[in-house]
C-alpha cells in the first residue's frame, strides 16, 4: 500500500488521503495514517510544485551543474564534503557520482556571473575540492518527468497546386 501511495503523491502531491484511498481501495485513516509515518520517517521529505519560470515574468534564474572532484576525508568519506556544500543556500542539489568526478551540484543564480561568484568565492575554495566544471542550463525541455514544451503541430491541411 505504502508503494502505491508514494507513487501517487510523486505524480501529483495535491491528491488528498481521500482521493488516495479511493484511488487505491483503502480506508482513509489507513492511507492518512500511512502518510503521517512515511514522513515522519523521512520517506516523504516535502510536497514541491515544479515551476516552469520561463512562462513567468517575475524570476530570472541561471541554474548551471557542477561537476566537482573532491578528496575524501579520512574516516568520513564523501559524506562531510558533500555536508558543506549543501549548506549553501544557492546549492539545490548534490549528488555523488561514479565515473569522472565525484560530485554534480546543481545550483541557482540571478545571473551567469552570480553562479561564477559562487564557484570561485565559496566550493572552489574548499579545501577538499580539488577541481570544479562548470555546465549552464540552456533551456529545459522535460524535468522531473515533465515535459515543459510539447511540440505544436501544425493542424492544417496541406494544399498543393
Amino acid at each position: 500500500m505504502k508503494n502505491e501511495i508514494l507513487r501517487l503523491l510523486e505524480n501529483n502531491s495535491r491528491l488528498s488521503a481521500e482521493d488516495i484511498a479511493i484511488m487505491i481501495g483503502k480506508d482513509v485513516a489507513e492511507v492518512r495514517t500511512a502518510i503521517t509515518e512515511m514522513e515522519n520517517a523521512q520517506i516523504i521529505c516535502g510536497y514541491n510544485t515544479l515551476i516552469n519560470w520561463d512562462h513567468t515574468e517575475s524570476k530570472e534564474v541561471v541554474t548551471a551543474l557542477i561537476e566537482v572532484r573532491v578528496t575524501p576525508q579520512r574516516g568520513e568519506g564523501f559524506d562531510k564534503v558533500a555536508e558543506r556544500i549543501f549548506q549553501y543556500s544557492e546549492v539545490k542539489s548534490v549528488y555523488l557520482m561514479s565515473g569522472g568526478f565525484d560530485f554534480t551540484v546543481i545550483i541557482e543564480g540571478k545571473t551567469m556571473k552570480e553562479v561564477a561568484l559562487f564557484v570561485a568565492q565559496k566550493l572552489a575554495p574548499l579545501e577538499s575540492v580539488l577541481s570544479t566544471s562548470t555546465h549552464f542550463v540552456l533551456k529545459k525541455y522535460k524535468d522531473y518527468g515533465v515535459v515543459f514544451e510539447e511540440e505544436k503541430k501544425d493542424g492544417r491541411m496541406i494544399v498543393s497546386p
